[in-house]
């Protein structure tokens, strides 16, 4: 999947190290109909570089046609073990049908050391609860055994929604992660397409059945953090009904895998618009720092790659974070946000592919 992360839980953005490095595909092993996950070897000099937190992703990277291609997949596999990553198959997709179906144990793949704030604090135990749907499972696997694993106080909530039942990933794993803690970990299979025994269970994860389900399974005041993983549409029923029930909005953490037809909200204000056709823009990244003169009509990454190729960028549309920089002089106008919670924002930081120079000077900061 193609994530978006938002705000980490009780740690720390890491600086951002954007190499990309060729590793070793170690497997690629199916998980139903159309997806596979795929793991990599990682040499003892990249370990550190490699070693990843739940729920964060690995960016990787080809040349299609002649062009830098890029996509960003949620590691699934648990803190403390070698980064393997969840791919379903997107129709025409340019990745994930070369990963499911071309890519093969010892091929080498272009990849960027792990990045993502979709993740919790293993250090404090607390009930989890997980809501996601299709292959926004992938960074749920991987929080929801790492936190197992962490505490033995610590509990999860899954409800994960599919079509039917040979297109669930993770089938065989979530239930030997239940076997394994059958008095810590509960889960609900919501099927749409394909009946179910009991009622609740099948039908759309929407608003209503996952009132239902929280109703049923979840003592909400004793609920310390809820994980929503999936499709914008199912992200926003969620969070319309955690509301709702009054969980602060510091307890929800979102993740979105696809946002391509949401609409793109207008935030320049007048005031804040640069005077000119061009902005002055100094940007900082890896502690080198570089001033450019970029064009107001470009977003401040497209602008500034023309002098800083080495940039971090994976989806450009949004949703996955990995171009996050914070605004430390200036003014930006930031189109469009999947990635970065209220708090963020208001401490200035911006998603860059997303952002347009609105003042005639501007300093982003990449490090901060």
């Amino acid at each position: 999947m193609a994530p978006t992360s938002t705000a980490a839980v009780g740690t720390a953005r890491p600086r951002r190290r954007p190499a990309f490095h060729s590793l070793r595909v170690a497997e690629v092993r199916p998980l139903c109909e159309d997806a596979a996950t795929v793991a990599f070897d990682i040499p003892e000099e990249l370990a550190a570089r490699f070693a990843h937190r739940p729920g964060q992703s690995l960016t990787l990277r080809r040349t299609v046609d002649g062009r830098d291609e890029r996509r960003s997949y949620s590691i699934c596999s648990p803190a403390g073990s070698p980064p393997r990553i969840g791919v379903r198959v997107v129709p025409g997709g340019l990745f994930s049908d070369w990963l499911v179906h071309e890519v093969r144990p010892g091929d080498t793949v272009e990849v960027m050391p792990p990045t993502g704030a979709f993740t919790p604090d293993l250090h404090t135990p607390g009930h989890h609860v997980l809501i996601a749907a299709g292959s926004g499972i992938t960074p749920m696997m991987s929080i929801a055994e790492s936190v197992l694993a962490a505490d033995e106080r610590s509990r999860v909530t899954l409800f994960y929604g599919n079509r039917r039942t040979g297109t669930v990933m993770f089938a065989d794993e979530l239930a030997d992660l239940k076997d394994a803690h059958p008095a810590r970990f509960q889960i609900g299979h919501v099927l749409s397409r394909e009946p179910r025994e009991a009622e609740l269970l099948s039908g759309r994860l929407d608003a209503d059945r996952l009132a239902a389900l929280i109703a049923a399974l979840v003592h909400v005041p004793g609920a310390d953090h809820w994980w929503l993983c999936g499709p914008h549409g199912m992200v926003t029923d969620a969070q319309r009904v955690l509301a709702g029930l009054g969980v602060p909005d510091d307890r929800v953490h979102q993740e979105l895998f696809f946002a391509d037809a949401e609409p793109i909200t207008p935030l320049r204000h007048p005031d804040e618009v640069a005077r000119g056709p061009v902005s002055q823009v100094t940007v900082t990244l890896d502690g080198r720092t570089s001033t450019a003169a970029l064009p107001t009509g470009s977003t401040i990454l497209d602008g500034a790659q023309r002098t800083r190729p080495d940039l971090p960028f994976a989806c450009k549309g949004g949703v996955c974070g990995t171009c996050r920089a914070k605004v430390t002089q200036g003014t930006a106008d930031m189109r469009r946000n999947f990635a970065l919670e209220p708090a963020e924002v208001a401490a200035g930081y911006v998603l860059t592919c997303q952002s347009f120079p609105a003042s005639d000077t501007l300093t982003v900061d990449y490090d901060e």
